[in-house]
């Protein structure tokens, strides 16, 4: 879509600075208009919740993710639709313009993302969008993401990822997440952040930063599942709603969607929008029931029931795992695992290989690990577990149906966000080679 590498030369700030600006974006607009979300686990869905309630309290909403599941034309949504072909061909032009022109000034390289942010402001502006949810790519204190300014932005959660650009420790990593936020801001921070807390707070304080914890000033309580429904009670301050229903399934959906909500409260309450409790209590209960977000525990097939997860940090496939087990139950499953070469294959496979006794390994098109590679380290850490080598994801497609069929088995499939996608590409009919991922 540009004819970008993935990353840039050195920090983007400056030079995407200056791009917004040739490009006529206004900057105090979209600071003013914008919440951003950060974390290593459950940032598309949290930010596509929080969308979804502005959107059902009647403005016009701009949702910037990444990355794409099966069109580029995913990552910018305006009112849930995704941005149109002639949209986007458009704008593309104008921003490898204005970026040609401050490449050429500075001498620098800018990279994709870089080019897609800016495209998101762009055309969240031209949309005339009052609310705007964006999602960052990678950390918070260079990402892109940092220039919205937003006073408002979350941590969903964090784990061990990207290492060697946001710091080897947990506390490194949660606090490049947290310099998406502007001075004078809150941060609200998921439930796994709440063993850094302390540290948390310390670092924040000094940046006149307000921290605030899923479970801890954030009450969530009254938890109920099953494979149709689930439920939660939320209470922050003076507002209190009872018994919400969750569109999307698993348990780690719980502080996903009260992230969401929070992040809807303290922006309304910046904005100073006229509210009343009953339409901001309809809001959050239209937008967390109907949202529509794919790869989270989805079914992709009833006959033999079949569900994709796109977790690929081995926290967030342990929080997937737990939440399918809650739901369907632990038992009869066929897992389906592929991980990315780029991935921690070792403790991935620790986190899926326990709790399955039939395992295929395969491994994606798209930057996928050796499948003989990860069938050994599965063997070592569950010898008693039958474990097949489907090279590609269409043998494991096939293959997983001929067993589910002769075992009377359900398919889990995990490990990885390519694998599945390519799985529920392939098992609805369609080519992994048609799809074409950043």
């Amino acid at each position: 879509m540009f004819d970008l590498p993935k990353y840039g030369g050195g920090i983007c700030l400056a030079r995407l600075a200056e791009s917004l600006d040739v490009l006529g974006v206004d900057q105090g607009r979209l600071q003013r208009n914008s919440v951003v979300v950060t974390g290593s686990n459950g940032k598309g869905s949290t930010a596509a919740f929080c969308a979804a309630i502005g959107r059902a309290y009647g403005m016009r909403t701009g949702l910037f993710t990444s990355p794409h599941l099966y069109r580029f034309n995913e990552r910018f949504q305006v009112d849930g639709a995704d941005i149109g072909d002639d949209d986007l061909a458009r704008l593309v032009s104008r921003i490898a313009a204005a970026i040609a022109e401050v490449s050429q000034r500075r001498g620098e390289t800018f990279g994709a993302f870089e080019a897609m942010f800016a495209l998101a402001c762009l055309y969240f502006q031209e949309s005339e969008c009052a609310f705007a949810v964006f999602e960052a790519g990678i950390g918070g204190r260079y990402d892109p993401v940092r220039l919205v300014g937003a006073r408002v932005t979350t941590v969903v959660s964090v784990d061990y990822e990207h290492v060697d650009l946001l710091g080897h420790s947990l506390e490194l990593i949660a606090s490049d997440k947290s310099d998406a936020c502007a001075a004078g801001g809150t941060i609200v921070y998921g439930e796994n952040c709440l063993g850094l807390k302390a540290h948390l707070t310390e670092y924040n304080r000094h940046r006149d930063v307000t921290s605030l914890f899923v479970r801890d000033q954030i009450s969530v309580g009254g938890e109920t599942i099953s494979p149709s429904a689930q439920q939660f009670d939320f209470r922050l301050g003076g507002y209190d709603f009872r018994a919400l229903d969750v569109g999307l399934l698993g348990t780690f959906q719980f502080n996903n969607a009260a992230i969401a909500v929070t992040l809807f409260l303290l922006w309304l309450e910046r904005v100073h929008l006229s509210e009343t409790r009953s339409a901001i209590d309809a809001a959050v209960r239209t937008g967390l029931r109907e949202i529509n977000w794919p790869g989270r525990l989805e079914i992709i097939k009833q006959k033999p029931l079949t569900i994709v997860d796109v977790g690929h940090t081995p926290d967030g496939i342990r929080q997937s795992l737990a939440g399918l087990a809650a739901i369907y139950g632990a038992q009869e499953w066929i897992l389906v695992t592929g991980i990315s070469f780029d991935k921690k294959l070792e403790e991935i496979a620790g986190a899926l290989a326990p709790s399955f006794d039939t395992i295929i390994c395969t491994s994606a098109r798209h930057k996928g690990a050796d499948a003989e590679t990860l069938a050994a380290a599965m063997r070592k850490i569950n010898p008693k577990a039958a474990i097949h080598v489907a090279p590609t994801i269409a043998e494991a497609v096939s293959l997983s149906q001929t067993l589910a069929a002769s075992l009377d088995r359900k398919i889990y499939v995990a490990g990885g966000l390519f694998t599945a996608i390519e799985f529920a590409v392939v098992a609805r009919g369609g080519r992994a080679e048609n799809l074409n991922f950043f």
